[in-house]
C-alpha cells in the first residue's frame, strides 16, 4: 500500500516535470491565472480534484 503510494505520488512529480519542461510558456500563463482566483475558488477545484482523483482510483481498483 506504502509502495503504491510512492509510486504515485513519482508519477505525479513526473507528469508535472514534463508539463513545465515542454510548456514553460504555458505553465507560467496558468499560474499567473491561478494567482488571480479567490481562495474559495481554489479550495472548491482542489476539493473536486481530490474527490475525482478519489473516485478514479476507486474504479480502477475495483
Amino acid at each position: 500500500m506504502l509502495s503504491e503510494l510512492f509510486v504515485a505520488f513519482a508519477l505525479v512529480l513526473v507528469i508535472e516535470g514534463v508539463l513545465y519542461a515542454l510548456f514553460p510558456d504555458a505553465m507560467q500563463r496558468m499560474l499567473e491565472q491561478i494567482s488571480t482566483l479567490s481562495p474559495q475558488s481554489l479550495r472548491y477545484a482542489g476539493l473536486f480534484s481530490a474527490i475525482l482523483g478519489v473516485a478514479m482510483v476507486w474504479a480502477l481498483k475495483s
